[in-house]
Formats: C-alpha cells, structure tokens, sequence
C-alpha cells in the first residue's frame, strides 16, 4: 500500500529556515515525479515544486513565489523527499502537502498520492 507521511512543519520567524519531509512506503520513490503543495487558510491549493523521476534527470521545477527560497531534494536510499525552506515570510504559513505522480506539470505535480500534510506558520 503506498503511504507518505510528512514531518518537519511547526512555528518559525520571519527570514527563518524549515526542512520538510516526505517518507514514502509501498513504492520506489525514484520511479515518480514528486512535488510539494500548500494551502493556506481560505485559499487555493498552491503548486510550490516538482522533481522528474530519476528516470528523466530530476528536472525541477519552482514557482516564481519560491523560487529562490526553497529547495526540493530527494533521497532514495531512505525514500524521503525534502523541501527545504529558507527566507521564510509570513505569506507562507500554510499547510504542506507532498505528493507523487507519473510527471511534473510545470511546478505541480500530476499527483495521485498524497500525505496528510504538515502545518508551517511563519509569525514573530
């Protein structure tokens, strides 16, 4: 059964740093394209990043509001994502899904696995 599990959110400042994770279970992490989301209070879901499989090199892709900020990294030997987050503002307290699919749709991905998400606030 696939199963991911995120970990890692919890209250920073502003211009402070998190790392997400992102175990996975019940399927080769390498084999899909993996992305992270968000959904802060009364908005959309947002598309934040997506990496290719390691079959396609790993593209990444980032949305322009994090570009620059955060980083999404893969370890297939402990079948963890990773989304680093640096810079930190407030607009970003959210929750934090990942998710994994067969492919990247620019920063999201096409996802039909998902955790059960990791609440991120960013407040002094």
């Amino acid at each position: 059964q696939e199963h991911l599990v995120e970990s890692g959110g919890g209250l920073v400042q502003p211009g402070g740093s998190l790392r997400l994770s992102c175990a996975v279970s019940g399927f080769t992490l390498d084999d899909y394209a993996v992305g992270w989301l968000r959904q802060a209070p009364g908005k959309e879901r947002e598309g934040l990043v997506c990496i290719t499989s390691t079959a396609t090199d790993g593209r990444t892709f980032y949305a322009d509001s994090v570009k620059g900020r955060f980083t999404i990294s893969r370890d297939s030997a402990k079948s963890t994502a990773f989304l680093q987050m640096n810079m930190l503002k407030p607009e970003d307290t959210a929750v934090y899904y990942c998710a994994t699919g067969a492919k990247c749709f620019g920063e999201v991905v096409g996802g039909a696995n998902w955790g059960q998400g990791t609440r991120v606030t960013v407040s002094s």
